[in-house]
This record gives C-alpha cells, sequence and structure tokens, in this order.
C-alpha cells in the first residue's frame, strides 16, 4: 500500500510503499476514501522538518532536555546513534479521515465490514490507503452524510473540545482569534450554540469566510473595527469568551484577549500560539485561562486510545470518540457545513507536490483534502497470575535439538523495530560479516518501512506467518512489546528457529509454562534472551580481575531507572506487566552470572507510594544480592552501581563507565573515553556464532528460565509479603 511520509531530518516528503498494517484485536482494518491536510499542525511539522539541526532545536526545546538528560545516562555516541535514527527515519503525517471498514478485529461488534467511518488520531488516522484504528479513535458515519466531510471528523472534535472548554451559554458573545480551518469550525459550533461571535484573522479572505457561516462580524486585529463591534454587540463590557484558535510566535492573540475580555472573562487556548499572559491585564480583569486538550477527554491515555478502555458516561459525558460522533452528527444534520473550507481536492498520488505547494504559498487554503482510489476487494473477518503460587517450578535441563548449523551468511528476521531494536541491536548487525538480514516484521507499515530502508532488509512485511514458515530464515529476533514476546516466541521454537527474544522472556508463570512446552514439543531449545550486561566487556574484565571465590558473596546493585514520561507504554502495567517485569531480569541475570548460581528463593518489599523496590535473592552457597530498583532518585545520578564482596576482596563497577577490584592488589579500569558498553555487541556476536556454528547458545536455557522465574516471583512476594521458594521440578 502507499503512505505519505516525512525524513525530519532532510524534510524529504514521499509517498512510500509500505507494507499493509495487520489487523489487530480492539480494532478495525479501514481503506480510506478521503483525508484531511490540518493546514496548520502538519504544514507546521513540514516546516520544523525543513529546519537546519539548530532551529529544530530551537523549536522543540523540550527534545533537547531529553536528549542532554540521554547524554548524562547513555553517553554521548549511544545518544547519537538514537537521536540520528529517530531523526533519519520517515514519519507519518496525518490525523483525520474517513474509510470503509475492510477487516474486523477480535472483539469488535458494533461495525461490519463496508461500514463507514471516520477515524483520528496521529498514529492511526494517517494518509495511507489502509490503516488499523481502535476502537475508541473511530466512529460510523451517519447515513447521508458525504465521505469527504466525515472526514472532517478530528479537526471537527478538536474545535467542539474547546468550545465545551469555554463553556458557552445563550445570548454571549465569543472573540475568536485566528481563522484557520479550527477556527471556522469554533466560529460555526458557537453560531449553533446560540452565541454572537467576532472573528480576528490578518487575511480579509478569511475573516469574509467566517461572516458567511456566522460570524456578526470579523476584521484584521489590528484595526479599530474588531474593537468597535465587540463594544456594540457587548455593551462595552467585553466579550464572555475568547478563543485562541492562532498559532506563530506573535504575543498579541494573548494581549489582545485580555483587552476585548470583560471582567471574569474565560480565554481558551485551542492553538499553539505564544502564551507570555501580561500579568498586569489578567489579574485585573480575574480572567480564566483554560486549555483544551486535543479530542478530548482519552486523549494520550493509552488504555482508553489503545485498549478501548471506555470512561463511564455518567463521569466523562464528552470522551474523545463522543467528540467524533457528536461532530459527525452536527455534520448530519447540517448544524455545521464544511464544504465552504474545501479550498483543494488532491488525488493521493499527488500528495508530494500538493504539500510543497501549501509549504511554499502556491496554494492558499483553509483546508485540502485528499482523494483515494476506490478499490474493491474482498474483507476478512479475524477471528481472533503475578506468579499463581509462591513456588515457581523451573524444568530441568535443556531438551537436545537437532539443529543443523545455518549456511553462510547467516539470515534473520527482525519482529519488531521499534527504538531499542533500532539503536541498540540492527546497527550492530547491519555491517556484520556474515549475516543478512532477510525480513522485517512490524504491526504498524512504516516502521518496518523505516528499518528496511535503514538497514537494508530484503523485505519488509506484517505477515508473521510467511516469516516463519520460511525455511531460509535461520534466526527471528522478537523485539515487540513485552505482553507479545512469550507468544510469539513460542511460535518461532515451534516453528524451527533459532529465537533472540529481548527480555522479559515472559510475564505470567503461564506464559513461562507455554515455552518451555514449546521446548518439549518440538526438541528446539535454541534460545536466547537479550540479558546483555553480562556479555559487557567491562563487567568480563572485572569478573576476571575479581577472580574465583570460595565462601559466600554479598552482592548489592543500586539500579537509578528514573520516571518514566507520560504516555510511555512502560506505563501499562494492565498488559505490559510492572517495570521491574520488565526490567528486572537484567539486574537478576547479572548477578547470578556473577555468582555463577541460580536463586533459590526471592524476598521484595516495596516503598510505599512509589514503585521503588528492595529485591532480596538468596543462592545455594549462602551468597546474597539485594537489588534496589528505585524511580525516584535525581535525574543526574548514575544508572547502575554494583557492589561485590566475597573472601577479602570486593567488585564495583560504576555504571559502566569504571570498574574496579580491591585484594591484595588493586585494579582500576581506565575510565571509557567514550560511550558505556552494556554488551550488546558481543552478546550478538555470541549468538550468531552460536547459529552458525550450531554450537552451544550463549547461556543455557535454564539459567534464562531461572532468571524469569525469579522475576516473575518478585510480584508474588510483594503481594504475599513473604519470601518466595524456587524450587526446581524433577
Amino acid at each position: 500500500m502507499k503512505q505519505v511520509v516525512q525524513n525530519y531530518k532532510s524534510g524529504e516528503l514521499a509517498v512510500l510503499d509500505v507494507p499493509v498494517p495487520g489487523c489487530k484485536p480492539g480494532g478495525v482494518l479501514v481503506r480510506t476514501a478521503y483525508s484531511l491536510i490540518s493546514t496548520g499542525t502538519e504544514l507546521m511539522k513540514v516546516s520544523e522538518a525543513g529546519m537546519s539541526m539548530l532551529g529544530k532545536a530551537r523549536s522543540r526545546p523540550d527534545q533537547v532536555a531529553k536528549v542532554v538528560q540521554s547524554v548524562a545516562t547513555n553517553g554521548v555516541p549511544a545518544t547519537y546513534r538514537k537521536v540520528m535514527g529517530k531523526l533519519d527515519s520517515y514519519t507519518p503525517l496525518g490525523y483525520s479521515l474517513c474509510g470503509v471498514v475492510e477487516q474486523v478485529g477480535a472483539g469488535i461488534d458494533e461495525v461490519k465490514v463496508g461500514d463507514l467511518v471516520a477515524c483520528a488520531g496521529n498514529e492511526h488516522a494517517l494518509h495511507a490507503e489502509l490503516n488499523w484504528v481502535p476502537k475508541n479513535l473511530y466512529a460510523p458515519v451517519p447515513d447521508g452524510l458525504a465521505p469527504r466531510h466525515a472526514a472532517f471528523g478530528t479537526v471537527g472534535s478538536i474545535a467542539l473540545q474547546g468550545v465545551r472548554q469555554g463553556e458557552p451559554q445563550l445570548g454571549e458573545v465569543a472573540l475568536v482569534i485566528g481563522l484557520g480551518l479550527i477556527g471556522q469550525l469554533v466560529v460555526q459550533l458557537l453560531a449553533a450554540s446560540g452565541v454572537r461571535v467576532v472573528g480576528v484573522d490578518p487575511d480579509p479572505v478569511r475573516c469574509e469566510l467566517a461572516e458567511r457561516l456566522g460570524a456578526a462580524a470579523c476584521g484584521d486585529p489590528a484595526s479599530a473595527a474588531v474593537e468597535a463591534s465587540v463594544a456594540e454587540l457587548t455593551g462595552g463590557h467585553g466579550v464572555d469568551q475568547v478563543y485562541l484558535a492562532a498559532g506563530g510566535g506573535s504575543n498579541q492573540p494573548v494581549e489582545l484577549a485580555a483587552r476585548l475580555s470583560r471582567d471574569r472573562g474565560r480565554v481558551v487556548d485551542i492553538g499553539k500560539c505564544r502564551l507570555d499572559l501580561p500579568w498586569n491585564a489578567y489579574y485585573e480583569k480575574e480572567l480564566d485561562v483554560r486549555f483544551s486538550r486535543s479530542y478530548g477527554p482519552g486523549r494520550y491515555d493509552p488504555e482508553y486510545e489503545l485498549e478501548g478502555r471506555d470512561y463511564p458516561i455518567g463521569y466523562v459525558r464528552w470522551t474523545e470518540r463522543r467528540n467524533l460522533a457528536c461532530f459527525l452528527d452536527l455534520l448530519a444534520r447540517g448544524s455545521v457545513d464544511v464544504e465552504p473550507l474545501v479550498s483543494h481536492t488532491a488525488d493521493f498520488d499527488d500528495a508530494v507536490e500538493t504539500y510543497q505547494s501549501l509549504k511554499d504559498g502556491d496554494l492558499k487554503a483553509v483546508a485540502v483534502l485528499f482523494r483515494y482510489p476506490q478499490q474493491a476487494g474482498e474483507a476478512e473477518e479475524s477471528g481472533a497470575p503475578a506468579v499463581a503460587v509462591p513456588a515457581v517450578k523451573l524444568r530441568s535441563g535443556a531438551v537436545s535439538t537437532p539443529a543443523v548449523a545455518a549456511k553462510a551468511p547467516v539470515r534473520l528476521a527482525f519482529v519488531g523495530a521499534g527504538n531499542y531494536a533500532t539503536s541498540m541491536l540492527l546497527p550492530h548487525l547491519a555491517q556484520r560479516d556474515g549475516v543478512k538480514l532477510s525480513t522485517v516484521v512490524t504491526t504498524t507499515a512504516l516502521s518496518a518501512a523505516n528499518a528496511q530502508r535503514k538497514f537494508g532488509f530484503d523485505e519488509a512485511t506484517t505477515d508473521l506467518d510467511a516469516v516463519l514458515g520460511d525455511p531460509a530464515i535461520d534466526a527471528v529476533f522478537v523485539v515487540t512489546r513485552h505482553s507479545s514476546h512469550a507468544e510469539l516466541t513460542r511460535r518461532a521454537l515451534l516453528a524451527g528457529k533459532t529465537v533472540f527474544v529481548e527480555k522479559p522472556l515472559a510475564l505470567t508463570e503461564d506464559e513461562l509454562a507455554g515455552v518451555l512446552a514449546a521446548v518439549e514439543e518440538s526438541g528446539n531449545d535454541r534460545l536466547q534472551v537479550g540479558f546483555n550486561r553480562r556479555f559487557a566487556p567491562l563487567m568480563q574484565e572485572a569478573r576476571k580481575r575479581f577472580g574465583a571465590r570460595t565462601g559466600p558473596a554479598s552482592l548489592r546493585y543500586l539500579v537509578n531507572a528514573g520516571r518514566l514520561d507520560h504516555g510511555s507504554w512502560y506505563l501499562q502495567q494492565g498488559t505490559e506487566g510492572s517495570r521491574f517485569a520488565g526490567e528486572g531480569g537484567h539486574f537478576i541475570d547479572t548477578a547470578s552470572w556473577l555468582l555463577d548460581a541460580d536463586p533459590v528463593s526471592v524476598y521484595a518489599v516495596a516503598a510505599s507510594g512509589n514503585e521503588d523496590l528492595q529485591v532480596v535473592l538468596r543462592y545455594p552457597d549462602g551468597s546474597t544480592a539485594t537489588i534496589s530498583y528505585v524511580t525516584s532518585g535525581p535525574a543526574g545520578f548514575p544508572k547502575e552501581t554494583l557492589d561485590l564482596v566475597a573472601d577479602g576482596r570486593a567488585l564495583r563497577l560504576d555504571d559502566f563507565v569504571r570498574a574496579s577490584v580491591y585484594g591484595r592488589k588493586r585494579w582500576v579500569s581506565s575510565r571509557l573515553p567514550k560511550a558505556r558498553d552494556k554488551g550488546q555487541s558481543a552478546e550478538l556476536a555470541a549468538f550468531i556464532k552460536a547459529v552458525r556454528t550450531c554450537g552451544p547458545m550463549p547461556v543455557p536455557l535454564q539459567s534464562l528460565v531461572a532468571t524469569t522465574a525469579a522475576t516473575l516471583a518478585v510480584q508474588t512476594g510483594l503481594a504475599g509479603g513473604a519470601p518466595v521458594t524456587l524450587a526446581r521440578t524433577r
């Protein structure tokens, strides 16, 4: 299929051939009929992409702060690779469309194949021939409403949510500053609510359009006519509400809002304009400044948008989806008219030229629609505990595999191509001799296309079954979200593939049992989990310098995990597990490798009110390892520090930058001059060697299972408040 994309580093726009997205449960696959260009939001993004690196940094200071923090945590080279990887990738455009349901995912019963729906979201309603859209981001189109008009659903919801924030009442007077696409819709919604509207915009054509659509008066912000109109309509008191629908770097809109508002009026920010509020003016009138967050309640909440969890109507009357449905109803009943806003309709194949004309100013437009070719085709409906008991049973011994050494080069498939895969794994594999990147599989088409372009995969697809059934594929990398690791690993093992799965291997005891059942059923134990720290050169050297021990050891591992950004999928604990379930295996594996044993019990306690954990592991010889996993530490403090003491000796690791060993002789590593090497390159080299030679896997299966079981036992220990015994099954 085709999709409009942009390279944020170079500014290049393209219509790219990408794989068709899969139809996942909880959503529908939609074939686009019309999609809408937001001439404000999208053109701002397009313009930013054309800036220099300095210009991009100035326009996004929030992202610059993240880069600075990443440098402090991960070092300059790793941060540079990550940032350049993100910049030099194709990103999607679009967020408002109308199309026909082509396939229905499991759990969806309110729409069927062939239904017309309006879709929202900058990850799901893209300028693409096909989009997978989750339940709460689409709404059925009322009978009789034209698809080209229903394509305005998202921007209409934005305008509607802004109006709701202003709480207009019959007979009031409102000022709308900025008469672009959102401003024109706000004018109509207010007029339909019985509010008299004054519009402000420097473009006389837009002012004339707003007056035709219901505004009482419009004019240039610098003209005296606007103030005169406000005075006449309000008896000199000032407007009841002001809606800021303007963009740009001028502070004029907020100053004008203060000047023309009545005492204790309401000012609602819908657009993205400069907000240096003149304190005296806002204080003296005690103005009520409000913000409107996009389409409405539910926006940026992954449980609502991605998992389909609705808010009860008795508590949240107007959610994101209800706003979308409401605006479609207003369109169908003629209360809002969007046809006069359509300045241009372009064929989808002409998308690049259309964006360029808008950017250059050759095409003056309020709203532009892409029209997609009508394609017929048959659509298909797709069908689709914490540990249950304190004792976690492990299988003893791995199953022998009658594996055959891979021919050179080793052919790899990647399932998933997110940030970790593209910044920490694929760069080490793309240029490695004897390795062939064969196929990349993702559920979102553009991420597969980006990975194919950047790393040279032969093929990009959304068809996992085809990859698992391809006898030419020697090994499969599973680098998806945590909730899918166990099932994808199980399927790949049953298909006879050697598997590299990023941590965690499983989120529940049942998932772990399923993986081990696949090993038994297939006779395939060729499995590696991405526990890379044991492969770190600095860690390897420190362990060698420490030497063998005779007595029990005491190990302390402090992990300053830090806080997550709002909206991070790591926060979706209902589906993706706790943070420790997702990351804790790294630290348990490192401790077990240093102590050369698997833990026999786990005791965990949590700090009140946050995710800080203390996990104590006990080992067969009496050794203990304490992992302090904290999320409330300062950002500038090192992420990982480790101390191991035994037999009168001590080993210390300082955040993979420096290591030291104290004993009869002292050894201190030289401080690493460049980046923290946490072992990914060496880990991948060991894995590829095992695949090529059919030799032993880098980490025994029993160790991988023991680490996973211990990680799962942490949640059981927190729930029960007692140590959890890890008993092996004979």
